[in-house]
């Protein structure tokens, strides 16, 4: 992979990562996992990639650029997810112990 290959997937990437960021803020979550995978693709492109080519500085200094736009996009989009799955998390512990409960005392002749 060259150096301008290495870039437009680091570019598609943080298209995508932009796309997710969307899809969370408008509480997409089925898109939001589609374009996780998308992104995950794209990633294991980058590393099965062995070696990264060397870079002159300024395409390096777009990578770095492209880099921390990625990380931008990946801190705001788990600033959303994170609450929600917590929530998520909650609710499935409730539900488990509500469950776990009405079984420990249900009358022995429902079993």
């Amino acid at each position: 992979m060259d150096s301008v290959q290495t870039l437009k997937t680091y570019d598609a990437i943080l298209a995508t990562t932009g796309k997710m960021l969307a899809a969370a803020q408008n509480s997409e979550w089925d898109q939001l996992i589609q374009l996780e995978q998308e992104c995950r693709q794209l990633t294991e492109v980058l590393i099965k990639n062995d070696q990264e080519p060397i870079l002159d500085e300024e395409l390096l200094q777009k990578k770095v650029k492209i880099i921390h736009q990625i990380l931008a996009d990946d801190a705001q989009i788990r600033a959303i997810t994170e609450p929600w799955m917590m929530k998520l998390q909650d609710m499935l512990y409730t539900n488990s112990r509500t469950r776990d409960l009405q079984l420990a005392y249900q009358p022995v002749s429902n079993l």
